[in-house]
């Protein structure tokens, strides 16, 4: 066997976090290497082209520091740069993010799902399109776009008093309408979930695509990817932003200090 490479993962900023906490159960001997576009965040606000210049270049990164498969832990991303970036990197696996639509749909019982989500990505054609697929299910799919909430997760701001306003403000025509099932359609939303649970209560379903897409990582590594090397799992992240302000918000996300880098000039 040989040394095995490592998976890379992004986001616009420290959300995709969540999901590494899922690759990191999921795959416990494999190399990670982070990056958080937050010199850049929130992708939600930037147009499809722009996103799509930033995953090329930090993919192109990843790939630098050894990454043999990819994840784009980010929906608005997903929607700008993933068939791009599968075009351009064709020989290996690109993973991405979209939102559970269809396991919300299997969990409600009012038949109404309320998709919590950017801006950036309610507006993106491929959600157009999931809307679209699942449009024939009898079940009803309202849409909140959450301006601000990525801002909140990114300074840290798990348990404010004005991260619960906005989530008030956002998740309320969801459940007037009578949603029972709210899907966090963003990386950022699983941070926020225990405080998303205090506002709406314990009746309503929260659903996130973290571990479905860890799982399929899993399966891609196996089937793709030369055979590994058992042993001790390893992290590295890297950022856009100030780094010491991402140490200080990344330790406390990913539950132990980490030292977070600057990614080099030309990847910024």
């Amino acid at each position: 066997m040989q040394a095995a490479g490592a998976i890379g993962v992004f986001d616009s900023g420290v959300g995709g976090l969540s999901v590494l906490h899922h690759i990191r159960q999921t795959l416990p001997d494999e190399r990670l290497i982070y990056v958080a576009d937050s010199g850049h965040v929130p992708y939600g606000d930037k147009s499809p082209a722009f996103i799509e210049a930033r995953a090329l270049a930090i993919t192109r990164f990843l790939i630098s520091q050894g990454a043999e498969a990819i994840v784009i832990a980010c929906n608005t991303a997903t929607a700008a740069a993933a068939h791009t970036l599968r075009v351009k990197f064709n020989k290996m696996p690109i993973l991405a993010m979209e939102p559970a639509v269809k396991p919300a749909i299997a969990a409600t019982q009012s038949r109404v799902v309320g998709v919590l989500a950017t801006v950036g990505t309610l507006q993106s054609a491929r959600f157009a399109a999931l809307l679209e697929k699942y449009g024939g299910w009898r079940v009803k799919i309202e849409t909140q776009g959450c301006p601000g909430l990525v801002e909140q997760v990114e300074r840290g701001e798990l348990h404010s008093a004005r991260t619960r306003e906005l989530i008030v403000r956002y998740t309320a025509p969801l459940l007037r309408k009578g949603a029972d099932t709210l899907i966090l359609g963003c990386t950022h939303y699983p941070f926020l979930a225990p405080l998303i649970r205090d506002v709406v209560g314990e009746d309503i379903k929260l659903i996130d695509t973290g571990a479905a897409v860890a799982r399929h990582l899993m399966h891609r590594v196996k089937a793709e990817l030369p055979p590994r090397v058992s042993g001790g799992g390893s992290e590295a992240f890297f950022t856009s932003g100030d780094a010491e302000q991402a140490s200080l918000i990344m330790s406390m996300l990913w539950g132990k200090k980490v030292t977070v880098e600057r990614l080099p000039n030309d990847y910024l």
